[in-house]
Formats: structure tokens, sequence, C-alpha cells
């Protein structure tokens, strides 16, 4: 393989010569820095004693390799790989199947988020050049070390695999890991539900049904104005002055220019579509008084604290770290009553699930 492809004949042959191959190391270099949508930069693939980059910026038609990159028989090996899924999606398809170099380093003891680098040095025994890490892929051409740092993104990808899969099998985990690795497989997890958008949102907890109402309405109006025009969400309104909106409930052109947060051009722009989304919410006129600090559930807190007690202790005995087990969003949930959480589903059931069902 040539180290870079940048003509349609030469992805073209590259995709016929990746279909002999069991296993693929998979890598993006992208920028969504002032677009909505990633755009991608740079492809990287590893493939036996070879890697090799691919421009998509001379080459905009990936669609021939869709074939390796999406067929059963060919294993993607990738490394924390939800956003590279995410940006591959409209080129290629659903990248599928992958295995996730930090989703099995996880199950295998290392941190929750142990980065590449971090571990091809501790299990390979390579230190990678950190030269080139906030390098702007998007532009051209690039220089004959920037493809050298791109292509070492990948080299390592199989070798890792390779070691991992015997850590794993070794603890008894590899049912483990190939039930992480399902959710991997499901295209409707790399798209954004404009309707579920307000999740994201941080510092509205304790909201009035209304207020509810009223973040997510704003929410998912911002998410589609950004979709809908290729542009970052905080272009269009970003989270603090969507708070301001959702606490203020602002319902006159007066009152929305009286917030001193918002820009002139929201509401030159966009004025009228959000007062018309915050009547349409119904809050309540005057809107009831909002607390946004509610004091902890002494009761909670030391549920909480006890099941976390608990899964630390299996950690502990597990060699892995606590959050791979439970997050503490969980164990907030079960201390309210709430089952429907991965603690209580597949291997994490016997692991630590019952346990915690025993101490509530």
């Amino acid at each position: 393989m040539h180290h870079i492809a940048d003509t349609a004949n030469a992805v073209t042959d590259l995709a016929a010569s990746l279909g002999e191959f069991a296993n693929i190391g998979l890598d993006t270099e992208f920028l969504r820095e002032r677009t909505y949508r990633a755009e991608l930069c740079l492809l990287q693939l590893s493939a036996g004693d070879d890697a090799v980059c691919v421009d998509p910026i001379a080459v905009t038609d990936l669609g021939t390799l869709a074939g390796p990159l999406t067929a059963d028989g060919v294993v993607k090996v990738m490394h924390a790989s939800r956003q590279d899924l995410e940006v591959l999606l409209p080129a290629v398809g659903l990248v599928r199947p992958v295995f996730d170099t930090q989703v099995a380093a996880a199950l295998a003891g290392f941190p929750a988020q142990v980065g590449y680098g971090e571990l091809v040095r501790r299990l390979l025994g390579v230190e990678l050049p950190k030269a080139h890490t906030r390098t702007d892929w998007s532009r051209r051409p690039l220089s004959p070390e920037q493809i050298e740092y791109a292509l070492d993104d990948v080299r390592h990808l199989i070798p890792l695999k390779l070691t991992l899969e015997e850590r794993l099998d070794k603890l008894g985990r590899l049912p483990w890991l190939a039930e992480e690795l399902v959710g991997l497989d499901d295209a409707r997890s790399l798209a954004t539900d404009p309707q579920e958008a307000w999740r994201r949102l941080k510092g509205l907890r304790g909201l009035d049904p209304a207020r509810a109402r009223l973040a997510q309405s704003l929410a998912a109006w911002r998410e589609r104005r950004a979709m809908e025009r290729n542009r970052p969400r905080g272009w269009i309104l970003d989270d603090a002055l969507l708070r301001e909106l959702v606490v203020r409930v602002p319902r006159s052109p007066a009152a929305l220019q009286a917030i001193p947060e918002i820009p002139d051009g929201v509401v030159r722009h966009c004025g009228e579509e959000l007062l018309a989304i915050i009547a349409a919410a119904d809050v309540p006129d005057p809107a009831p008084a909002l607390e946004l600090r509610q004091r902890p559930d002494p009761a909670k807190t030391a549920l909480v604290k006890k099941l976390g007690a608990v899964v630390q202790a299996i950690a502990t005995e597990l060699s892995i770290s606590p959050e791979v087990l439970v997050t503490r969003r969980d164990l907030e949930r079960m201390a309210d009553g709430g089952r429907d959480i991965s603690a209580l589903q597949g291997w994490r059931l016997e692991t630590v699930g019952q346990r915690l069902l025993a101490a509530v």
C-alpha cells in the first residue's frame, strides 16, 4: 500500500485489497469547530504490516470503501470509536463490526477513558510522538511528518486488539466485551434526536413541569436550526442564554431584550420564534418560583454512599475502575427507585447488580 491514497483509483484499489484481511485498523481526523456536522479530513487504515491515509478532501466519494468497512467478516479495530463512527456514517455507512480498544482496555483493568498513546506505551512499550496533536487536518498539502503521525494512530491497533483479547480471555471477560460492543452496531445511537437534546443541558435540575417543557422545546429548536444551517449549536444559542430563557421566561420583545446576555442578532433573527416557543410551553404567569439548588435528601445521599461503597469493593476485587461497573448517575437513579439501568442488565447484573439490589 502507498502511504496516502488521494485519487479515486487508489481508493478503489485500496478497498479491494482490504477485503483480504480479517482485521483492519481504523481512525479518522476531523474538524467540527465551525460546523454542526464534523468535516472528515483524513481516514487512516492499517492491515497486515502496512498502513495508509485516505484523503477525503481530494477524493470526496468514499463509497468504494463501504464494502470492507461494513463487511461482517472484517473486524474494524478502533480506539474510542463513537465519534469516528458518527463522522464516517454519511461517508460509508455504519462501520461494523467494531473492536474498540478503549472499551476492551477498561474491562481489562485500565482507566475507563485510557488514551491510545498511553495504552500503546503500557501494553506494547512504544512511545508515540505528540508533535502534531493540534494539527489543522483540513489544510493541504500534508507534510510527510504529519502523514507519519497520522499513520501511527492505526499502526498499533491490531497488536493492541490481540493483546487485549488475550488478557480478557484469561480473565473470562470476553463475553463482557461482546455485550459492550453490541451498542456500537446501532446507527440510531450515533444520531441526535432534537427532542432529547435538552438532556445534555446542565444547571437545570429541579425544574417545574412547565419549565421542563420549555427547556425541551428550546433545545430541540436549537438542535434543528443547527442541523439545518450546519453550524455549532452554541452559535445558534449558547447554553448560558438558553438557561436564562428557561429561568426568566420572557414573554415580550422588551422582556427578551432585557436579558443582558442576549446578542442583538438573536433578537433580530430569532426573537419571534423564541417568543412563540415560550408561549407554546404554557408556563404560568407569573412563573413559579424556581429552586435550582434543592437540598439533598439525607436518606438518598446515605443510600448512594452505601451503594458506592459496594461498587468500590467489587471494583477492587476485580481490579477494574468503578465507573466501568456503574456510573454515579445510575446509583442515584437506583436510590430513587429506578431499575432501568445498565448495572441491572447483562454481565453487570451478576457482577454488581445483584449485590446492589441486596444493599438497597
